[in-house]
């Protein structure tokens, strides 16, 4: 029996999803599981029987990936699940930003007990008129799942898209319209669109991406969108930009007080995924991926291990063992097995950065003191078995 842990409310649909080996349970300490969506890992103690952490959602900024990983605990996100309810939401945003809707429905709470409100509001209308969308160039940053429903959408209104992502995948690439201008110079998009959106995953390297240099390039009517990580856009430079006019508008899911008080910055309370939809989805696929890991071993979506899948085992056992990626270590677990006299049927071994997973399917069940061994040897972080 494995028992589960939600640190947030995690939608029914997907914990039906669970079967009769599962349980729920209140203490974090008894879990094999745990799922979450924005509730800070950092401060936790990680219980030592542990072993996965599933991510109701993209990012993973809440979960200490380093210690999950030295742990031996696998941490699985679920991409795209929410993709089409962000998608919804930047398509909001162009239109927040074209036209002035915000303002126009300001004032008309403002006057929401003039009796002449309907005369008053063929005078004061034009205050908040603005653009179409149509026939605009939308520079997007990130050709992901939710990158390229920005892109089609967008193209299906009437713009004209510039798509900039030099690792988009060959099955990303075949769902993205053909309409789409494709180009391998971000500084393009930056110096020709009328509209930029970014949705890229927040790292090193992508922190602060717009900042003073590339507002620089920028027209001066451009409105900026971010609904992926606040810290992808630089906030000093954003907000000095708006300031000085430098840029025409700032569309964000991330408030800041900053943000919050300028006039040009449309500031929503982080409501990219906030649909009933997304969050079903999310727990349906944060669920299925937990129950493939802890049943056979198969990893899907990790942001700390590699991927890996063989499937449901057919032999007397399957052994999973996470551990460091070092010279021979593949050698020694052959070698250890061998020496057991037990013969594997089955063997994947896959390593991302600093860690490697091999899955291996034996044709004899190797008792506990057996496995004690494999779990000695020096550089292995954890060991699972499944029959």
């Amino acid at each position: 029996m494995y028992q589960y842990h939600c640190l947030n409310p995690i939608a029914e649909v997907g914990l039906k999803n669970f079967n009769g080996n599962y349980a729920k349970t209140d203490k974090i300490e008894d879990a094999d599981a745990v799922l979450v969506r924005s509730a800070v890992m950092h401060d936790m103690d990680l219980p030592e029987k542990l072993c996965v952490i599933g991510r109701a959602g993209a990012g993973v900024n809440n979960i200490p990936l380093g210690k999950c990983s030295e742990q031996g605990i696998a941490v699985f996100n679920t991409p795209g699940a929410n993709a089409n309810g962000v998608k919804e939401l930047v398509i909001a945003g162009l239109l927040l930003a074209s036209r002035d809707i915000v303002g126009g429905i300001h004032w008309v709470q403002s006057e929401r007990q003039n009796e002449e409100i309907e005369k008053l509001a063929e005078k004061q209308k034009k205050q908040f008129a603005g653009g179409e969308i149509k026939g605009k160039k939308l520079g997007i940053i990130g050709l992901g799942a939710i990158g390229i429903l920005v892109a089609n959408a967008a193209v299906a209104l009437g713009m004209e898209v510039y798509g900039y992502d030099p690792f988009i995948s060959v099955e990303a690439a075949w769902k993205l319209s053909r309409d789409v201008h494709h180009t391998t110079d971000v500084n393009e998009i930056y110096r020709e669109c009328d509209y930029i959106t970014i949705h890229v995953p927040l790292m090193d390297s992508t922190k602060g991406m717009i900042g003073a240099d590339a507002i620089a390039l920028m027209k001066p009517s451009v409105v900026v969108l971010n609904f992926a990580r606040g810290p992808l856009v630089d906030q000093k430079a954003i907000v000095e930009a708006l300031k000085t006019n430098r840029i025409h508008k700032y569309v964000t899911d991330f408030p800041t007080t900053d943000l919050a008080n300028l006039k040009n910055a449309i500031v929503i309370p982080h409501l990219g995924a906030s649909t009933k939809e997304s969050e079903d989805n999310c727990a349906v696929m944060a669920v299925k991926e937990i129950q493939d890991y802890l049943e056979n071993g198969n990893i899907h979506n990790s942001v700390n291990y590699p991927n890996c899948d063989m499937g449901v085992c057919k032999d007397a056992m399957r052994v999973t063992i996470i551990h460091r990626n070092i010279p021979n270590m593949l050698t020694k677990f052959t070698a250890a097995f061998g020496d057991l006299g037990i013969n594997i049927e089955k063997l994947t071994n896959v390593t991302r950065g600093e860690y490697g997973y091999v899955m291996i399917d034996l044709g004899n069940v190797a008792d506990e003191e057996e496995i004690e061994k494999i779990r000695a040897i020096e550089g292995v972080l954890r060991v699972r078995t499944m029959k």
